[in-house]
């Protein structure tokens, strides 16, 4: 059995890691930290990775509408730390979350950023469309 990298930030690291460059054209990068890893698509940031102690987070960009639904029913969702309030938040991993709403919300930053939003018809966006906003 093939024994499983091992890195300083562990698995849950290593899955989001993988997770967020399976994205097509995602690259991974540190202009701000050698220990901060921040995640592009076309040039443009869709993601952070922080670790501060045991605590790590993810910043992803999101549409407004959404986000204040989002950080209005999980606690583990706030405004997002050294970023535009309006579009980005920043989401504590502690494992609260589902998995499935945390792939969601990479993939909606992703979206965002690459440009793909306009394509996609999300379940989101048509939500907010519905409540007229």
């Amino acid at each position: 059995m093939a024994k499983m990298e091992v890195h300083p930030r562990g698995r849950r690291f290593l899955a989001w890691r993988a997770y967020l460059l399976s994205k097509p054209g995602a690259s991974e990068r540190h202009p701000f930290d050698p220990a901060l890893p921040v995640y592009f698509v076309k040039g443009k940031l869709f993601a952070i990775y922080g670790v501060d102690g045991a605590v790590e987070t993810m910043n992803l960009k999101c549409v407004p509408d959404w986000s204040l639904d989002l950080r209005r029913s999980h606690a583990e969702i706030i405004p997002g730390y050294h970023m535009n309030k309006k579009h980005w938040n920043t989401v504590t991993l502690t494992g609260a979350l589902p998995r499935s709403l945390i792939k969601t919300l990479v993939d909606c930053s992703y979206d965002l950023v690459s440009g793909r939003a306009k394509l996609l018809a999300r379940p989101e966006a048509k939500a907010i469309k519905a409540r007229g906003r």
